[in-house]
């Protein structure tokens, strides 16, 4: 039998500036979601305690020319840097270790809390970290996509084809890491551009480019995940993507509590239940610990 709904006040972000109001929150957002069945939708800010960079908020590194989907097909010079950038990022990206907001999500959903993870993250660490309910809505860097015959690559073999093609590229040791782990290359001239092995076709990160729209399919799924729960967790997100903003009018729609942590203030905060400025890596332990 589901608990009566006790509603809170809505409002708009908080500053938390001392431990007590921190605790003090954490346990309002605690009491809303007892014995609910929780969706959490998790952003960049959830990953940079495992040395990944947010695109937004207190020491992001803002992009001035973000690859587009459009640009990544008709500029040939184009993909050539984005894949020297990304190959060289990709392995940095790619040792990033879950954090313990990431494996506090892992074991709500274990120990029956939570439904799953919808995130806008591409870097899997939701995944590594024991989380088997995620739903990546921009996509995955561990997979490349053949845009002629549609075959699907590991993205560890195409990095092999990239240093067979270019035994001079190397890794450096100090690697100025972006959030969709991508770096600045010094110079991309030489580069030869992998392809796709069974037809020769032109490849892609299967990640949602800027101007480009989340898969049908995938976004489906994120709301069947979601009408599936009680609440909604939003965990690391600004809400500045739209794909994020859909998911709160959904829920907004059905008027189920929602929680909001993140260190800045968000798009949502004035529909939230509570709001939380606080680091994910802290405030998800907590509520673990408390609603298992």
């Amino acid at each position: 039998m589901r608990r009566p709904r006790r509603r809170l006040p809505r409002g708009g972000f908080v500053s938390v500036t001392t431990s007590a109001e921190l605790s003090a929150g954490i346990a309002r957002a605690v009491d809303l979601l007892r014995g609910r069945r929780i969706a959490v939708l998790t952003g960049a800010g959830i990953s940079t305690d495992s040395g990944i960079p947010a695109y937004r908020g207190e020491g992001a590194r803002t992009r001035a020319d973000p690859m587009t989907g459009q640009r990544y097909l008709a500029d040939e010079a184009a993909r050539r840097r984005y894949w020297v950038g990304g190959h060289l990022g990709w392995r940095a990206f790619a040792h990033a270790e879950p954090n313990a907001g990431h494996i506090a999500l892992a074991e709500m959903e274990r120990d029956g809390v939570s439904t799953g993870v919808i995130t806008q993250n591409v870097d899997g660490l939701h995944l590594r970290a024991g989380s088997s309910r995620v739903i990546e809505v921009h996509g995955t860097m561990r997979r490349v996509v053949c845009l002629r015959c549609g075959q699907v690559f590991d993205r560890r073999d195409i990095a092999t084809q990239i240093e067979a093609l270019n035994p001079w590229i190397t890794v450096p040791e100090n690697i100025v890491l972006n959030p969709d782990g991508d770096v600045a290359p010094e110079s991309t001239e030489d580069f030869v551009v992998p392809t796709c092995t069974v037809c020769g076709g032109m490849l892609k990160p299967d990640v949602v480019f800027f101007g480009e729209y989340v898969p049908a399919d995938r976004f489906r799924a994120a709301e069947s995940l979601l009408r599936a729960s009680d609440a909604l967790i939003v965990a690391g997100s600004s809400l500045v993507v739209n794909s994020g903003v859909r998911l709160i009018e959904r829920a907004r729609r059905r008027n189920i509590p929602l929680i909001i942590v993140n260190r800045e203030p968000t798009r949502a905060d004035p529909w939230a239940d509570v709001t939380l400025a606080g680091g994910t890596s802290d405030v998800l332990p907590a509520f673990q610990e408390l609603l298992t």
